[in-house]
This record gives structure tokens, C-alpha cells and sequence, in this order.
């Protein structure tokens, strides 16, 4: 059957093809989700499951030559979640939530890496450049999956905010340490140390930061009052597919760029109508990159993976979970926060995804392919079970609609808040977020 599937695709031309298989993206992640959503699954475990079946692994009804030629709309899409994230680093956000999320932040990214590292390399004797590169990679969180699944359930309130500052920080946080890592394991494969080895990627990611705030006050120059709809948004898509393109050209993540372009046009603006924008015109093409992502999932790579591959997710969660436990404790916050923050950390996907391929290209050809077969299935399967993990989350923290009406009744009839045992109802714990920060 593969071989019927590539002999269809051989006799058609290349923009034919091109059209046809993201036709059949489109359409497979659509049916799947009609499935998740009966068994009460995020949409994006349901692309993720779809990119499987029409994958090479399974159906084959995108090759795997054809799903080479994909790369492109992760690049894409990536830069239109990392311009969303940047909406929720608004001044007067940060100025409430002070210091603390970025402490938070920092003491959850980094028990993940350093448990992964430690662990992968004392347990199963890998070198450390291998170790210390997953280590980086797993400080990553998804926040697609994250956003995506706050939007289908319509979760609003502190809780949620606070989890949207910790995502977005998160990557910005992975993307140095990545940075960071490698280019230590880069330098320590040559002989002598240079400092350009060291400082070049670091200059590189500071470059697409600046070149990001840069591109976030022309935009504000350029979005007039006199703009029609249409044409802001025309000019922020172009922007950020010119951001794409340069990080692109210097093997630069679009995330940190276009995450500081939507933090500076929404702070100098305090334009929230074009994100709205942009979240209207987004779904498509987000939800082709959780399709291209199931479809980069290589069965066999599961087995060649083995024990490492497992332990990695293992370790991952359980780092992440108590290094916002305990950074939620040492930043007093709140006990959902404690609680279930870690929870929401789970999923991991595109950011990884991309950064293992980076790590590839550094590493010698033998530890990259091991590398790979580590972050490919267990993303696929972080973001199967994560944003599960993530709906749990915020309806244990109260963040749903119907438990933030419930709080706002009981504030408005003087009631109190309950402190009993744990086996509360949602409710309870709705009352409890409105303190989070």
C-alpha cells in the first residue's frame, strides 16, 4: 500500500502534491478530534493521534518524503504561539505578579534538566553531551497544548494567568539553557575552547530578542487607527514570517523573537484586538503542526529508545511537578498553585521537537540518532497525555467558567472560604484561586 501511496504522489506535480497533503492534514486532525472529543480529550491529543495514522509509520498517506517538505509549518506556527504568549507579559501583569513567576519559573525548568541529566547519565552511563543536551531539552513546555486546551474548556482567572506567565517564561528559560549547552558541548568537541563558541549562540538568541522588540515598535508605528481589519492583519502576519525567515537563516528558534514582538507591541499599544485577530486566523495552522508532529512519530524508534526513553518521561514529570512545587512554596503562593501547576507542565512538543533536531547536527551522528529517538516518541506521547494532564489542572483549580461564577456568588454574599481536607469539590477550589497571586 505504501508503495501505491508514493507511486500516486510521483506522478503529480510538485504544487499538487504540496496542496494535496495539507488538504489531508487538515482533514485527518478535523475527524480524529470528532473521536477525542467523545472520549473527553483535548483537540490536541486528537491531532496528535491523527499525524500518526496518515503518518509513514501507519496509513502512509503522507510519505515520508512529502513529510520532509512539512518543516515549514512548524517554523510558522511556532512564531504565531510564541506572538500569543507575548500578549500575557503586559507591565502591569508582571508588576502584580513581581518577581515570583520568574523564580518559579527558574525552579521548575531547572529540577526538570538537572534531575534528567543526572539521572540518564549516572543510571544508564550516557555521555555527558548526550545527557546534559536532554537535560536542557526537557526544561521545554508546550505552549500550544497549554493554550489550546485553556481555550476549548474557556478557563479564565489568577490560576490561569499564572500558568500562561510560567509557560511562556518556560521556553524563553529552555531556549538559554539550550543555548548554553550547546554550545558547551560544541566547544568541547574541539580541540582548544573558543569563546565564540561559547558566546555565538548566546548572540544569536539575544540578536532575535532585540530584532523581536525592534519589530514590535514598528508594528506599532505601522497599525494606525486609520488600518482596516484586514490590513493589520496582513502586516502582522508579514512580520512575523520575516521574523521566521531570519531566525531560520542563523538556525535561531522563532519562539524568543516573536514571544518579545508580541510583549512589546502589546505593551506600547495596548491593542489586544489583534491577537484576537491572530487566534481567529491561527487554528489551521496549528493544528497542521500537531499533525506534522504525530506524523514525524517512528514506531520503531520506541524500541531503539527503550528503558532511556521511558525513564526520560518519568523523570521529566516528576521533576517538573516538584520544582513548581517547591518554587510555588519558596514564592508563598497559593496552595492550588502548589498543588497544580505541575500538573499543567506536562505536555511537550514542538519546542522540543525542534531542538532536537538542533542537538543532532551538534552531536556525533550515533548519540543524535539515540537523541531523537528519546524526544520524538515521548513528545508524541508528553502531548497525548498532557494536555489530559492539563484539563485536570484547571478544573481542580477552579478555573472553569462555572466555578469562577460560583466564587464571584460567594463573594457577593459575604461567604467564606473553605479550608477543609483535599477531597473538596471543584467549587472549593475555585474559591481558592482568586488568592493565587
Amino acid at each position: 500500500m505504501h508503495k501505491a501511496i508514493e507511486q500516486i504522489y510521483a506522478q503529480m506535480g510538485d504544487t499538487t502534491r504540496v496542496l494535496l497533503v495539507l488538504s489531508i492534514i487538515l482533514f485527518a486532525g478535523f475527524l480524529v478530534t470528532r473521536l477525542t472529543k467523545k472520549l473527553h480529550f483535548p483537540d490536541v491529543s486528537g491531532y496528535i493521534l491523527a499525524g500518526i495514522l496518515i503518518g509513514p509509520c501507519c496509513l502512509c498517506f503522507v510519505p515520508e518524503p512529502m513529510l520532509a517538505r512539512m518543516g515549514f509549518i512548524s517554523d510558522i506556527a511556532l512564531a504565531f504561539i510564541a506572538f500569543g504568549v507575548g500578549r500575557f507579559f503586559k507591565k502591569d501583569v508582571l508588576k502584580n505578579t513581581g518577581i515570583g513567576v520568574a523564580v518559579l519559573t527558574l525552579f521548575e525548568a531547572l529540577a526538570a534538566g538537572i534531575f534528567v541529566a543526572l539521572v540518564l547519565r549516572f543510571l544508564f552511563a550516557l555521555p555527558w553531551a548526550l545527557a546534559v543536551l536532554l537535560g536542557a531539552i526537557a526544561t521545554a513546555t508546550a505552549p500550544a497544548s497549554t493554550m489550546m486546551t485553556i481555550r476549548q474548556y474557556g478557563a479564565k482567572g489568577k490560576f490561569i494567568d499564572t500558568l500562561l506567565q510560567v509557560v511562556a517564561l518556560d521556553d524563553a528559560v529552555c531556549l538559554l539553557i539550550f543555548s548554553a549547552a550547546a554550545a558547551a558541548v560544541s566547544a568541547g568537541g574541539v580541540k582548544g575552547l573558543s569563546a565564540w563558541a561559547f558566546a555565538r549562540p548566546i548572540a544569536y538568541n539575544v540578536g532575535a530578542l532585540l530584532l523581536g522588540a525592534l519589530c514590535g515598535l514598528l508594528l506599532s508605528k505601522l497599525l494606525s487607527p486609520k488600518r482596516s481589519r484586514d490590513n493589520r492583519l496582513i502586516l502582522a502576519v508579514a512580520m512575523l514570517l520575516m521574523l521566521s525567515g531570519i531566525c531560520a537563516a542563523f538556525a535561531v528558534s522563532p519562539l524568543l523573537s516573536c514571544m518579545v514582538f508580541g510583549a512589546v507591541y502589546v505593551n506600547v499599544t495596548k491593542d489586544e484586538g489583534l491577537f484576537e485577530q491572530i487566534n481567529d486566523f491561527a487554528p489551521p495552522i496549528t493544528s497542521m503542526f500537531f499533525v506534522v508532529s504525530g506524523m514525524s512519530l517512528s514506531l520503531p524508534a520506541l524500541g531503539t529508545a527503550g528503558a532511556v526513553g521511558a525513564v526520560y518521561m518519568i523523570v521529566r514529570i516528576v521533576g517538573k511537578y516538584f520544582g513548581a512545587y517547591y518554587g510555588a512554596a519558596v514564592t508563598r503562593q497559593n496552595q492550588v498553585v502548589k498543588r497544580y501547576l505541575g500538573l499543567a507542565l506536562i505536555p511537550q512538543a514542538g519546542v522540543a521537537i525542534g531542538l532536537a533536531f538542533l542537538a543532532k547536527r551538534i552531536l556525533p551522528e550515533e548519540m543524535g540518532d539515540i537523541l531523537l529517538a528519546i524526544i520524538l516518541p515521548s513528545s508524541v506521547l508528553y502531548e497525548l497525555v498532557g494536555p489530559w494532564c492539563a484539563k485536570k489542572a484547571i478544573i481542580l483549580s477552579g478555573s472553569l467558567p462555572g466555578c469562577l461564577k460560583e466564587h464571584r456568588k460567594k463573594q457577593e454574599t459575604g461567604g467564606q472560604e473553605e479550608t477543609g481536607s483535599e477531597g473538596k469539590s471543584a467549587a472549593h477550589n475555585g474559591t481558592l484561586h482568586g488568592t493565587v497571586l
